[in-house]
């Protein structure tokens, strides 16, 4: 089932199947035949399952549907799709490649608009692609260039790790929400990323899952993860959290971030943080961020102008679940098809937007490769933090 090469890292994320771990990455790349090969994630955690995009059309419609999912995951699927772009082009007329691979960048930005990663890596793919003298070496410069931000975005959740594992104490009580692990990244992952590492040096504590409305992913994802690693958890619904709190059952808030201002330490990530670091910040709980430096805007100078992806209002007037195969009395062990059930009163209408904006003062710290940063510090320590003017 392994798709393209899989670069094994020192804690890299494994899956059991068929009673043996296996470790896979949410997304790779096969230069051969030219295919983006991800995880599809709107299948867990009942199913396992691998998915080829045959060219950067697929791959964009893999991320705005969701197939891939994640700030850091969507970044290096961005960035093998464009990649995957350059090496379609054939001919070697150098305007109407460059035009080509513009056209491609536009399609693959487009797919997800909130987060600022898939901008960033394809930028950065795409300066070294300019080292280039013919349309060959671009093309061989896309996918090498490829291949080093995925690697380089591992090598960031390793970091991240080490630099939040001393946050978790043995007996603590965490909260997260939505997923930021290893599905939402290469592998590794953000937020979880110090509890893995936590709990390879021996300690034990307990983490809490927001379901995540509307998509679940706290629910499907982070506590499949969680379950695959043998950590302790429980899934609770979005307006559990505050009630948890109050009876001073939470210690720690971990959470990731599909795009942090470092002019302002404004906070854009999956709708519902903005009021888990609400209630953090009333209950005086620390509310901490975990990112990669693909995650930083350096430009942007207000939350406010942050676009803000509204999704289809099916994803809240119903949801997505597996049933039972025929004759079985337990779907959890023999889940059957996947289907949509409408909850909501059939004349209503929703609103689904998919992110809202978290202010610094409710931000305790950001975890980052290179070190826990304060919100107001962000602008200071720019250069340490991946800013090149």
């Amino acid at each position: 089932m392994h798709c393209g090469p899989s670069l094994p890292f020192l804690w890299a994320m494994n899956v059991t199947v068929g009673g043996r771990p296996r470790h896979y990455r949410t997304v790779t790349f096969d230069r051969c035949a030219n295919t983006v090969c991800l995880i599809d994630q709107r299948l867990l955690p009942h199913r396992l399952a691998l998915v080829r995009t045959q060219d950067f059309k697929q791959t964009a419609a893999a991320i705005r549907e969701m197939i891939v999912r994640g700030a850091p995951a969507i970044a290096a699927t961005a960035a093998y799709g464009l990649a995957q772009g350059s090496l379609a082009f054939r001919g070697s007329d150098w305007r109407r490649f460059a035009r080509h691979v513009e056209t491609v960048m536009r399609t693959l930005a487009a797919a997800r608009p909130t987060a600022v990663d898939p901008l960033n890596a394809m930028r950065q793919v795409r300066a070294a692609m300019r080292a280039g003298r013919t349309v060959a070496e671009q093309q061989a410069l896309a996918v090498a260039a490829a291949e080093e931000f995925a690697n380089q975005s591992v090598s960031e959740c390793e970091a991240i790790g080490r630099h939040g594992a001393g946050l978790i104490r043995d007996g603590m009580r965490i909260l997260t929400h939505c997923n930021a692990g290893w599905l939402a990244c290469v592998d590794i992952g953000t937020a979880t990323a110090p509890l893995y590492m936590a709990q390879q040096q021996g300690r034990k504590f307990h983490v809490f899952c927001d379901e995540t409305r509307p998509r679940a992913q706290g629910a499907s994802l982070t506590a499949w993860e969680l379950a695959q690693q043998g950590i302790a958890h429980q899934v609770i619904a979005d307006s559990a959290a505050g009630h948890l709190m109050q009876r001073g059952e939470i210690d720690l808030v971990l959470v990731g971030s599909d795009r942090t201002l470092g002019r302002t330490g404004e906070v854009a990530n999956k709708i519902g943080t903005y009021t888990k670091a609400v209630l953090a910040h009333r209950h005086g709980i620390p509310f901490y961020v975990a990112l990669p430096l693909s995650t930083f805007d350096w430009e942007l100078a207000s939350g406010l102008d942050i676009p803000i992806e509204e999704r289809d209002p099916a994803e809240v007037l119903g949801a997505w679940g597996v049933v039972a195969e025929p004759g079985s009395d337990r779907p959890l062990r023999r889940p059957g098809r996947r289907v949509y059930v409408r909850v909501a009163n059939p004349t209503s209408g929703a609103r689904n937007p998919g992110f809202d904006i978290t202010p610094p003062e409710l931000v305790t710290g950001l975890i980052t490769p290179v070190g826990i940063f304060k919100p107001t510090d962000l602008w200071r320590c720019r250069e340490r933090l991946g800013w090149r003017g």
